[in-house]
């Protein structure tokens, strides 16, 4: 396969293509999960951030909640949260998320977060605390947290396993090349170390990939080779979508015989959990 086009190589806007289309179900499952959400006036990412999975995860009791505020401290060109200077954690967040995900009587649980590079411990304690508070108010529910790399401290990645979550996440985003061009403090090679560490530790681990953004396929193949060998057996492949003019452009709309393609090489590579798909997230059917 040719190589693609470089992110921002040219200013004429790609058209989305008809398979980046998703009908909404309103099943009785739905609605309930949606009319607790109204009730209660629940936080979830789900629906904030318009997720185009909502249906098929809601009918699955499956929810993704965001903690340690809605600013960033850093600046990623492919992420539509806020950056800045974040606000003071909500010291109430831990049981408010608990409380949530026992209302809406979740089966698996996602929990993410802002970086928090602003605070001693990137916000470790505030993972631990909310995990804590889940498994007390909610001891069903599996939960899986999609943390941020804590600058690769490996206490503080310590502290999140020894908090006993289902699985954990961190995201690789894209393939090396262009990393450079995507984060703005986060390195390819610190990402593939935190998930050493966390494989090292007994975790079960997981990533996430986007593509669209002039990568190639070999890169993405070398990719997933990459996160197998520090101890990756979940992974999750979806279409990069620009958030605004000022993020990254897509340089293309992958096909979904291409994600077909790179679910089956994943496969083979020895991934256990793989889901590639145009509209697949990180957090996409993740009780599965």
């Amino acid at each position: 396969m040719p190589d693609k086009a470089q992110p921002n190589a040219c200013n004429k806007p790609v058209r989305k293509p008809s398979w980046l289309k998703m009908s909404l179900q309103n099943t009785p499952q739905y609605a309930e999960v949606s009319s607790l959400v109204k009730q209660h006036n629940l936080n979830n990412i789900c629906s904030s951030g318009k997720c185009p999975n909502i249906t098929q995860c809601w009918n699955n009791r499956v929810a993704t909640f965001m903690i340690g505020g809605d600013t960033c401290s850093r600046a990623c060109k492919f992420c539509a949260t806020n950056s800045g200077k974040p606000s003071p954690l909500d010291q109430n967040e831990p049981i408010k998320i608990a409380r949530s995900v026992k209302i809406m009587k979740l089966k698996h649980a996602v929990v993410t977060a802002v970086t928090r590079d602003d605070l001693a411990d990137g916000g470790a304690q505030h993972w631990v605390n909310t995990i804590k508070a889940m498994q007390q108010e909610a001891p069903d529910t599996t939960i899986e947290v999609l943390i941020p790399d804590f600058n690769g401290v490996k206490r503080l990645l310590e502290m999140i396993v020894d908090a006993q979550p289902h699985i954990i996440g961190h995201n690789i985003e894209t393939v090396e090349r262009i990393t450079p061009l995507a984060r703005s403090r986060a390195t390819y090679r610190g990402s593939l170390e935190v998930l050493r560490v966390l494989a090292d530790l007994g975790a079960d681990t997981k990533s996430g990939l986007m593509v669209g953004l002039g990568e190639t396929s070999e890169e993405v193949i070398q990719t997933l080779r990459d996160l197998y060998s520090v101890g990756v057996r979940r992974a999750t492949i979806g279409q990069y979508l620009q958030p605004t003019t000022k993020h990254l452009e897509v340089a293309e709309y992958i096909t979904p015989d291409e994600f077909d393609r790179y679910a089956k090489e994943a496969t083979e590579i020895g991934f256990t959990h793989i889901f590639s798909a145009p509209l697949v997230r990180s957090s996409y059917m993740a009780e599965l």
